[in-house]
Order: C-alpha cells, then sequence, then structure tokens
C-alpha cells in the first residue's frame, strides 16, 4: 500500500560522481515494492529535535516488484541527510515509506518523449527505459529523447547505461550538456557544450505529438516549462514536472 512505512537496510554504497552516491537497500522484511517508474521514497532521518523527511526517486533498472529500493544521493555540505546516508554501512537500517509521486509514464501514445533532467534528476529515467522499451516492443513508432544536463562530464550520472541503451535501441536517443567545463578533446556525438535549455532550438518540440518530463534543478524545470509554454504551445498538462531541492 502507498505511504505504508517499511524499514530498508544497506546492501551497497557505490560513489558513481564526485558527490553523489548510489545506494542500493532491501527491506527487512523481505517483501516486494510495487512502484510505477518515476516514482518516489520518503526516508525518516531522526535528529535530536524532530524527525527530517527526505525524498529520493527510486532508481531500479527494472519496475518490476522486488525487495530492493535503488536511489542516487547528492552530498549537501552539513545536511542531516547526507551526513546519514554518506556515513553508513553495509547492514545499517533506515525508515521509509512510498512509494509516492505523479512523475510517471502514463497510458498515452505520443510520438516522442522527450525526458529533461540535471543532476540526480535523471534518476527516475533510468528506470523509465525498461519500460519504454517494452511499450516499443508493443508499439514500435514512438521515440525518445533523454537530454542530460550536468556541470562536467565526471557529473555524467549512469552514462555508460544510458550510451549502450542508445546503441542497442535506435529510437533512443541520448545528449548530454555540460554547462561549466572547456572539453579539451574533441566532443563525442552525445555531448554539448552549454546548459540542456539550448537543446530545445534545434530539437523542435511539438504538442501535438511530444510529451515532456522535467526534472531537477528548480531553476531549469520553470526554465524549461516556461519556453515550452510560452514560445511552444504546450499545454500544461503534457509537460510533467518534479523539482530537486537540495536540503539539510
Amino acid at each position: 500500500m502507498a505511504g505504508k512505512e517499511f524499514t530498508l537496510v544497506l546492501v551497497e554504497s557505490q560513489q558513481i560522481a564526485p558527490a553523489v552516491k548510489h545506494l542500493t537497500f532491501c527491506r527487512e522484511d523481505r517483501e516486494a515494492v510495487c512502484f510505477i517508474p518515476g516514482q518516489f521514497i520518503t526516508l525518516y532521518i531522526p535528529t535530536a529535535e524532530k524527525v527530517l523527511r527526505r525524498s529520493y526517486s527510486i532508481a531500479n533498472r527494472s519496475h518490476e516488484a522486488s525487495d530492493r529500493i535503488e536511489f542516487a544521493a547528492s552530498y549537501v555540505p552539513d545536511g542531516t541527510a547526507s551526513d546519514l546516508l554518506f556515513t553508513m554501512q553495509v547492514g545499517d537500517t533506515v525508515v521509509a515509506a512510498g512509494p509516492f509521486g505523479r512523475l510517471i509514464l502514463k497510458d498515452e501514445q505520443p510520438m516522442r518523449y522527450i525526458l529533461v533532467a540535471t543532476g540526480t534528476g535523471v534518476t527516475p529515467y533510468r528506470t523509465m527505459l525498461s519500460e519504454l522499451a517494452k511499450r516499443f516492443e508493443q508499439r514500435p513508432c514512438f521515440e525518445v529523447i533523454l537530454l542530460f544536463g550536468v556541470r562536467q562530464p565526471q557529473d555524467l550520472l549512469y552514462r555508460d547505461e544510458f550510451t549502450e541503451f542508445a546503441k542497442k535501441n535506435p529510437w533512443f536517443t541520448f545528449r548530454a550538456y555540460y554547462s561549466r567545463f572547456h572539453l579539451e578533446t574533441p566532443l563525442l556525438l552525445y555531448e554539448y557544450m552549454g546548459y540542456v535549455l539550448a537543446a530545445f532550438s534545434d530539437i523542435d518540440p511539438n504538442p501535438q505529438h511530444d510529451i515532456v518530463y522535467l526534472c531537477g534543478n528548480p531553476n531549469m524545470v520553470d526554465e524549461v516549462f516556461s519556453l515550452l509554454v510560452n514560445s511552444h504551445g504546450f499545454p500544461s498538462d503534457i509537460i510533467r514536472r518534479e523539482k530537486y531541492i537540495s536540503s539539510n
């Protein structure tokens, strides 16, 4: 049941970027967690004063029911949740609830999905890929483009997974944007300089056949939403949004 509390046990903690860890937990009771790609869980972080709630998008590679839950967490200096998650040892526990969230794949049939992310906002799309692959097998007449904005190449979470998926699935395009880095070597085919917002000057977004997902930095989400609504005529109901706000 959505919202039910359960205890998670840390199985693995992996550094996947200078300030990001990918964490794998299992439910202590070994019950399977059923979720829709794009949903998140909420952790209860105890402090001396109160219990804090911090939410993280589920990042499992598949949304098949499992007792495992994966997510990526960014380190926030002096952040209570960061201090807990970045120092947890295998076997440590934390109480959670969920799944929650509306940034999900609905039963629609667009000609193209445009997935836009910055930072750890890319994690829900990691889970969505397996579902999109299943949908493409059933209806092989749509495209997916993932636009991922980071500061520099080392911040590009799940790079190998996305590039390999693109090689195996011609209907999927991956584009990485670097906002604060100047490469000394030629750009690879999927690499671009600048902010992810710049992508919309050449991908020709069209509200008649596109559905757009936005996840990550609030400024990016607001800027792209405004661009799509005001310059491209998108109605708000075909733009799905979730803002990631760093908190202590």
